[in-house]
């Protein structure tokens, strides 16, 4: 194998391990904001926890947050403002970014 072929694979796993931590980040505060928004709604329990998972789920509709923003925006109402949910979402992109690196 050649030193571009050794290159090359390099690339591509590092690519592969960049997107899969990405996905992880993704998913952690996907879920930090379903539980945040379960609250704001009154859910208690394991209703707050199968919230959650729906908000996983629905950012699974297309790329981007939007999906989620929409259907979190949606569920609120006048309880929040989309542009609350996204701010809400950036702060939690951050913690769970952290969370992962460290390993927790």
């Amino acid at each position: 194998m050649s030193t571009f072929d050794d290159r090359e694979n390099a690339f591509e796993n590092k690519f592969a391990h960049d997107a899969e931590t990405q996905f992880k980040i993704d998913a952690r505060a996907n879920k930090m904001l379903g539980h945040w928004a379960a609250e704001k709604l009154g859910k208690t329990g394991d209703d707050i926890d199968a919230y959650a998972l729906e908000v996983i789920k629905s950012d699974f509709e297309e790329a981007g947050n939007e999906d989620v923003v929409r259907k979190v925006a949606g569920d609120l109402g006048a309880k929040s403002s989309p542009e609350e949910i996204r701010a809400k979402l950036n702060e939690l992109g951050a913690v769970a970014a952290e969370q992962i690196h460290a390993g927790t």
